[in-house]
């Protein structure tokens, strides 16, 4: 009879998770800043593939074609000028979404596109087009942008001027209209004028605690006989 054991089966580590190593602050470059907005290098050149593999290319695609298109779209996102992670991120979307609506458009007006093919792809371009609108004004209004306000706290009114009584508001930038175009806030109202604080006020009649004749109060009844 066999009594020796089976060799044990050699245990294996358990796998550890990828270790991710943080970047010391103070070397950090950002030299490509311009591009993903952020201190990062590592991240600025993220978002720059990102935005390269969005772009659109043929099978024969020439490339030094590709490379020039690929150098546009960095371009572009130096041309946004994203301040911030934040801002570099709508920056790619921006592009990414602006390629993805051409292709569409493109797609629409091929010569022999069948009816459906062609509303298919002028709706998807219809709807990519809404999108870029959404992230634009968000990035303005991350930046902003969105809103402006003048508050106007001194007036100087001379003769003959019109003035505005209150706090102007003018928002989106400037004012709306000129100063001639403004209504009169202030006007004089005809009328009766009301009496100043010392202005001479005349006696009016009191009545005073004096015996007055009061009227029977039973009164003549017409049949009736006096007792």
């Amino acid at each position: 009879m066999n009594t020796k054991k089976p060799p044990k089966a050699e245990e294996k580590p358990p796998k550890s998770e990828p270790e991710v190593h943080v970047h010391d602050v103070s070397k950090l470059r950002g030299h490509l800043k311009v591009i993903g907005g952020s201190m990062s290098d590592d991240w600025n050149n993220l978002v720059a593939n990102q935005t390269t593999r969005t772009l659109w290319f043929f099978a024969d695609s020439d490339p030094q074609e590709s490379r020039r298109e690929r150098h546009a779209a960095v371009d572009a996102l130096m041309g946004i000028k994203p301040g911030d992670e934040l801002e570099g991120m709508i920056a790619a979307q921006l592009i990414a979404c602006h390629n993805a609506s051409m292709e569409c458009y493109r797609r629409a007006m091929i010569r022999d596109q069948i009816f459906e093919g062609r509303r298919e792809a002028l709706s998807q371009a219809n709807k990519l087009s809404r999108t870029y609108a959404a992230l634009l004004d968000a990035l303005n209004r991350h930046r902003g942008k969105g809103q402006q306000k003048v508050t106007v706290e001194h007036v100087h009114v001379h003769e003959g001027g019109q003035a505005i009584v209150g706090n102007v508001e003018s928002r989106g930038g400037g004012f709306a209209s000129k100063a001639k175009e403004q209504p009169h806030a202030l006007t004089h109202a005809p009328g009766a004028t009301m009496p100043g604080a010392d202005a001479p006020r005349q006696p009016l009649p009191v009545a005073r605690d004096e015996e007055r004749s009061l009227p029977d109060a039973r009164g003549a009844v017409a049949g009736r006989t006096e007792r």
